[in-house]
């Protein structure tokens, strides 16, 4: 039979000087800032194998940041790929709204029987941010339909991040991103998140003090078991505990934001389950589906969803949804991938302990503040005095000097301000591992003249 040829092969013809021409003229690119990346030389990529990926000069590079978190087995993966086109063959989408779709069900079901202990329902939606945007909702309606109108505050930590539509930042309000929207918010209060860990009593004493001035005005906490765009800083054992504990005392929800923990990062399945905590609603993303389409999972208990309950004329319903709901394509690689997951999570201890030897080294550089690590997340702090652990300035952009070393070396890896993020797929070797940790070693090397000339204007301006 002769093969169809597609407008996606017709693509692979075009010259890369049109495409970075394209690039640079039509598209405005998320968290960048974009007088910066057009003056420079785009990494525009043209196919994965594995955990690689390659540009479109044929350039390879590994995948350090897991494509943003997301990509938990590698690129093309033939049994992720099979899963798709075999539901192409059927469906690839059909609406949610008031009815359901095989794949969307047999997920579901899937989840709850890997989930933590309680939690009962999933509700699909398309992003990170969504799946806290209907927790929130969820959370506040959950406590309106039973008349008490006045439990609508989410209580939030302190550099924790939920996503940027305007109820995630809402309770996680950021003024360097957010800065003009802060007065649009409603003032959800936010204690320090327990890092360093001996400020575990310190934040668990703030939240209790929220909690009993505030119980008949909160419906809900929300955290992250490990703070990732704030800098990849783990909690420490017992915290998440000791917080469903103490909303159990005062009567208020309980909300997990495992969207870049859960599915593996940490080396367990879900984060929460170090310490044996059922949250009542539960956030998923990023890596449900492998990092191959967009969806994500709002899972709860049975208590939260008997609240909505009711008959059409009480409007207990939960008026929320998303065109792509639940869409059988990604429902359906998600399925293929958390297979591949479960197989996958005995050999995960073993590549923590080679990702942490393998950055080891790191501690000693002078302008390594720390290396924080939370199982295959991985924030290493970039500071301009070790000794004060004085700051780079915002502008001096520290981070992405050392990112575009390891470009070079053929790996590429994105900072978040001064903290670079190394968060590889899951899947990759211990021999890839070692590699790409050569490679970042190698690159804090490269950029140590850059960073000290910076670190010497700083001196200099003091």
């Amino acid at each position: 039979m002769k093969e169809t040829r597609t407008i996606i092969d017709a693509l692979d013809e075009l010259a890369p000087e049109t495409l970075v021409v394209w690039d640079k003229t039509y598209v405005w690119h998320p968290f960048t800032p974009m007088k910066q990346y057009m003056a420079g030389d785009p990494v525009i990529i043209r196919r994965g194998r594995g955990v690689k990926l390659e540009d479109i000069h044929g350039n390879w590079y590994y995948d350090g940041t897991a494509s943003i978190w997301l990509n938990v087995h590698g690129h093309n993966v033939p049994e992720l790929n099979a899963a798709i086109e075999a539901q192409l063959r059927r469906v690839a989408h059909a609406t949610m709204l008031g009815q359901a779709n095989v794949p969307a069900v047999a997920l579901a079901k899937r989840l709850i029987d890997v989930a933590p202990k309680g939690l009962q329902r999933v509700f699909y939606s398309d992003s990170g941010a969504t799946a806290v945007e209907i927790a929130l909702k969820m959370a506040v309606q959950f406590w309106a339909n039973q008349g008490r109108r006045t439990k609508r505050y989410v209580l939030g930590f302190l550099n924790n991040y939920h996503g940027d539509t305007l109820g995630a930042v809402g309770v996680a309000p950021d003024p360097l991103f957010h800065w003009p929207f802060l007065d649009l918010l409603p003032g959800h209060p936010r204690v320090p998140y327990p890092y360093p860990h001996d400020r575990l009593t310190e934040s668990l004493e703030a939240v209790e003090d929220v909690l009993r001035t505030r119980r008949d005005e909160l419906a809900a906490v929300i955290v992250e078991p490990v703070e990732g765009a704030g800098g990849i800083l783990p909690a420490p054992p017992g915290f998440l505990r000791e917080l469903r504990a103490l909303c159990d005392r005062y009567d208020v929800l309980l909300i997990v934001d495992e969207v870049a923990t859960g599915f593996g990062r940490t080396g367990r399945l879900f984060a929460c389950e170090a310490d044996g905590v059922t949250p009542d609603l539960l956030c998923l993303g990023k890596g449900l589906t492998g990092g191959y389409l967009p969806l994500a999972a709002t899972l709860t208990t049975e208590r939260v969803f008997e609240a909505f309950l009711g008959e059409v004329e009480e409007r207990k319903t939960f008026f929320h949804g998303h065109s792509y709901t639940g869409n059988p394509l990604g429902c359906a690689v998600a399925l293929a991938s958390l297979e591949l997951l479960l197989e996958l999570l005995p050999a995960l201890p073993a590549k923590v302990e080679r990702i942490r030897a393998g950055l080891a080294p790191l501690a000693d550089h002078p302008f390594v503040a720390e290396v924080r690590q939370a199982g295959f997340m991985v924030g290493i702090e970039i500071v301009a005095d070790r000794a004060t652990r004085t700051p780079f300035p915002y502008g001096a952009q520290v981070g992405f000097i050392v990112a575009r070393h390891a470009w070079r070396r053929g790996m590429l890896v994105r900072p978040i301000g001064s903290v670079l993020i190394f968060m590889p797929p899951l899947a990759a070797t211990e021999t890839e591992l070692d590699e790409m940790t050569a490679i970042l070693r190698a690159s804090f090397e490269d950029a140590l003249p850059e960073l000290e000339s910076l670190a010497q204007q700083i001196r200099q301006q003091a």
